[in-house]
């Protein structure tokens, strides 16, 4: 009996320990993923902010901008700006230059996210635009980076649109080249086979054809090939940038700590953005993007009426003012995904 006595509290013990030690592991395991969770986030934010260069003046005066209207409360709007720094000195012109602010813009897009974040616009405004310049009289959009750099774009196209640019960011077409090495490729539909040119051109086939390196760069940079030019070379681009954004998107990427690394990796030290747009903006951003997935992003390109010439001889592009408006209208009142749907020719 006295056994026994002694025996029942030992046994009791031994049923607790087990929880007990399930907890302390679970605990630990819990301290242990975090903790590998937040180096990883503090290493893969410190690569961007390291690697990326930092556009100290983006925006124009404060007096100058537009307010945000009631209705695009929560809505963010990044303007997009693609500069070619294999372009030669010649090419250049006054604009050759080191300072992010001060490149030459050859693409230009306005993405646009609404407030419910389930889907994201983005539009081309082709570089040819025949618009105002504020303070400079009419001129290609383009110009404006020439004229007064980033502070300047950034001015002109809020008054296009009337509408505030949120964040601004300056890719080098270049880093084109390590990202797609580092998604393994990306897969295009292309819709016109074409030879690049220069001396090391390329020939890309029609219909799916899958990117790496120095052949991305040169998909989304040839115009020449094209009757219509800067047209098809724009939906190219868009093209590209739509595949880019769906494999980033994808599980297999996002659940791929060291392919996610090195997309920021090597993306980085071709990207200057505002001094707002830090990684830790980037990652709030992307987490209220979660359910967002590449059949979500629209793609469109600024209306216009076609191509014609200016009073001083220029090939220009006319803009569309009424279709415009409507853009202009949606954009003020978060409205762009009901503009498109509405206007299905407009969508790439």
């Amino acid at each position: 009996m006295a056994l026994n006595d002694t025996d029942a509290p030992v046994k009791r013990r031994r049923q607790r320990h087990p929880v007990r030690t399930t907890l302390l592991v679970f605990g630990a395991l819990v301290v242990v993923a975090a903790l590998v969770a937040g180096g990883y986030l503090f290493s893969l934010a410190r690569s961007f902010d390291a690697g990326s260069e930092t556009i100290e003046t983006a925006f124009p005066a404060e007096e100058s901008r537009p307010t945000v209207a009631p209705e695009a409360e929560g809505a963010v709007n990044i303007l997009l700006l693609g500069s070619d720094s294999r372009a030669t000195p010649e090419e250049l012109g006054d604009t050759a230059s080191t300072d992010p602010s001060d490149s030459r813009a050859d693409t230009m897009m306005l993405m646009h996210i609404p407030a419910d974040r389930q889907d994201i616009q983005v539009m081309s405004i082709m570089r040819d635009t025949w618009t105002d310049i504020p303070g400079h009289g009419e001129a290609k959009v383009n110009a404006a980076m020439a004229l007064g750099g980033v502070p300047l774009v950034v001015q002109t196209v809020e008054g296009l649109f009337g509408t505030r640019i949120d964040h601004v960011a300056s890719i080098d077409f270049e880093g084109f080249k390590g990202l797609t090495d580092a998604l393994g490729g990306v897969q295009v539909d292309n819709p016109v086979a074409f030879q690049s040119s220069g001396s090391e051109g390329e020939s890309f086939a029609a219909g799916p054809i899958t990117l790496q390196g120095e052949s991305a760069l040169k998909f989304v940079r040839e115009r020449y090939a094209f009757s219509d030019g800067d047209y098809q070379r724009v939906k190219n681009q868009q093209l590209f940038v739509k595949s880019v954004i769906s494999k980033v998107l994808t599980a297999d990427t996002l659940t791929n700590p060291q392919k996610v690394y090195e997309v920021v990796d090597q993306v980085s030290p071709f990207v200057a953005v505002d001094s707002s747009l830090d990684a830790g903006a980037v990652g709030s951003l992307a987490v209220s993007l979660r359910g967002v997935r590449g059949g979500d992003i629209d793609f469109f390109t600024l209306p216009n009426l076609g191509t014609g010439t200016s009073a001083d001889g220029q090939s220009i592009v006319i803009k569309d003012d009424a279709a415009i408006a409507q853009v202009a209208e949606a954009l003020q009142g978060d409205t762009l995904a009901d503009y498109l749907a509405a206007n299905p020719e407009a969508s790439s």
